[in-house]
């Protein structure tokens, strides 16, 4: 008999056979192990993205959510109010402008690629990705740089949910609330001592008369912590894994670098780290013969919609001239991420910089270990050499 776990360390490793048989044969799948129904099948995803008044983001939008979370986040809130935060997080980042980032990002990846040049071997977890992205974050945020370690350690820690008790335990839990802890201690600073700065800008953006209260704009803190750190990196380390499982691609990059853009598309379709996100019910559906009720959670699997070959034709093939639009690699709907500017913008400095200093490489461990989370998927260390 056919079972989907979201806890299981083989959906982890290798989620799209299990999407595949969600897709053909269970496209409205009750999870005994996660107590929730799965859409696996992108018009169903996408249709859910869009009908926010039924699928509500309100209970939490994580697999495994975190306490005090949920209805404080843009991705946890649903129109009018998620509407009204959005327009003010957007013109807080309209003060602080993301062309800005760009001598910085390019600044940190070569600092990195200088860094690991030399050696042998390097983990482009730990020494690439996280490092330019918590130089990407820290430089957006105008964080102090000394805490940079305990801020990485602490956001990967609370995204992360546990493989045998199946739910989010102790550790992850004190995990976001030191981060909670953190950046209220940063933003009570910054109230006394406003500047030029993102959380500055937070906290007096205004519009229409709406402005976020200081619990939204602590947690909507703490997801750009989140986001920036784990979300992004693990982006990033999913993309340098696509182009040393596909030396082909990633050859026509270093030939062609004006291609990058496109490559990082075709990335968030075939193997984005935002996998599985969940919505509440807020009245009863039927879908492919299944009652689902209101009050039930609904996982969408991202990952699974982004190879659904009823949407996108050889899905399981790595085609970095696809172009693939509507991809959910950054969700849909009105809880499409707001980042996406900075994602797709470091992420294409980085790759371009990283091909023109090192064109060809390969991974060193053939089994790689993934980070436990039934929302996101990424390698904990990914070792490459240059060749």
């Amino acid at each position: 008999m056919f079972v989907f776990d979201p806890y299981s360390p083989q959906v982890d490793a290798d989620p799209f056979p299990f999407y595949k048989t969600l897709r053909d044969e269970h496209p409205c799948y009750f999870s005994e192990s996660a107590k929730t129904w799965i859409l696996s099948r992108y018009e169903d995803i996408a249709n859910a993205c869009s009908d926010w008044k039924t699928y509500t983001s309100s209970k939490g939008n994580l697999m495994d959510e975190l306490p005090n979370r949920a209805g404080g986040t843009l991705g946890t809130t649903d129109p009018p109010r998620h509407d009204q935060m959005r327009a003010c997080i957007q013109h807080a980042f309209s003060r602080r402008s993301i062309d800005g980032l760009s001598g910085p990002i390019a600044a940190s990846a070569t600092a990195a690629m200088d860094d690991v040049l030399e050696k042998k071997s390097f983990d482009f977890v730990t020494e690439v990705s996280t490092r330019v992205t918590i130089d990407v974050l820290f430089t957006l945020l105008s964080l102090p740089r000394e805490n940079e370690r305990m801020v990485r350690d602490n956001a990967v820690l609370a995204v992360q949910t546990d493989p045998v008790t199946r739910r989010k335990e102790p550790e992850h839990v004190a995990a976001f609330q030191w981060l909670q802890d953190y950046a209220k201690a940063i933003l009570e600073e910054r109230r006394r001592n406003p500047g030029d700065d993102l959380l500055s800008h937070f906290q007096a953006a205004e519009v229409e008369g709406q402005r976020l209260t200081d619990r939204e704009v602590l947690l909507t803190t703490v997801t750009l912590i989140l986001a920036g750190i784990e979300s992004l990196s693990g982006f990033m380390t999913m993309f340098a894994l696509n182009l040393s499982d596909h030396p082909q691609a990633r050859a026509q990059l270093v030939a062609n670098p004006a291609l990058t853009a496109d490559a990082v598309e075709e990335s968030l379709r075939f193997n984005t780290s935002a996998q599985r996100f969940r919505r509440c019910l807020t009245r009863d559906v039927e879908l492919h013969g299944q009652l689902m009720k209101a009050g039930d959670f609904v996982c969408l699997a991202y990952g699974s919609g982004n190879r659904d070959e009823r949407r996108f034709a050889n899905p399981d093939v790595y085609d970095i001239s696809r172009k693939p639009r509507g991809h959910l690699g950054f969700g849909s709907g009105v809880h499409t991420c707001i980042g996406t500017q900075i994602g797709r913008l470091a992420t294409r400095i980085l790759f371009e910089t990283m091909l023109k200093r090192m064109p060809a490489y390969e991974r060193v461990d053939r089994e790689l270990k993934w980070m436990p989370s039934t929302t996101f998927r990424s390698p904990l260390r990914l070792e490459l050499r240059a060749v």
